[in-house]
C-alpha cells in the first residue's frame, strides 16, 4: 500500500500528522535532500515538500518529474505562499493536458 509523506519545518508540517500522514522534519537542505531521496525509493506515492525547500531541491525534484510515483507537490510553509507550488501545478497542468488552460 502506498503512503503519503511530508517534508518541512516542524511548524509548517506538524498538523499533517493528525491527519495520518508520514512527517519528516527538516529546515536543512541536506537533511531535505537525503530525506526526499529515501522516501521516493520506499512506497511513498505522494510527496508534499514545503515551498522554502523547493530551490536548493529543484535538481532533485526534476529527476522525479516524469515518474508516476513519487507525486512531489509543492504547499506553502509557514510563512505563506511563495507562489512556487500554485507555478508547479500549472506547468503539471499544461504537461498533461498539452496546452496552457489558464
Amino acid at each position: 500500500m502506498y503512503k503519503i509523506a511530508v517534508i518541512g519545518d516542524r511548524d509548517s508540517v506538524l498538523g499533517f500528522k493528525a491527519l495520518g500522514l508520514d512527517v519528516f522534519f527538516t529546515e536543512m537542505d541536506e537533511d531535505a535532500r537525503t530525506t526526499l531521496h529515501r522516501l521516493a525509493q520506499q512506497e511513498y506515492a505522494i510527496i508534499y515538500l514545503v515551498e522554502e525547500l523547493y530551490e536548493p531541491l529543484h535538481a532533485e525534484i526534476a529527476k522525479y518529474k516524469d515518474f508516476a510515483t513519487p507525486a512531489i507537490i509543492l504547499i506553502p510553509g509557514k510563512s505563506g505562499s511563495l507562489g512556487l507550488a500554485e507555478a508547479a501545478l500549472q506547468s503539471a497542468v499544461e504537461r498533461a493536458v498539452g496546452a496552457d488552460i489558464s
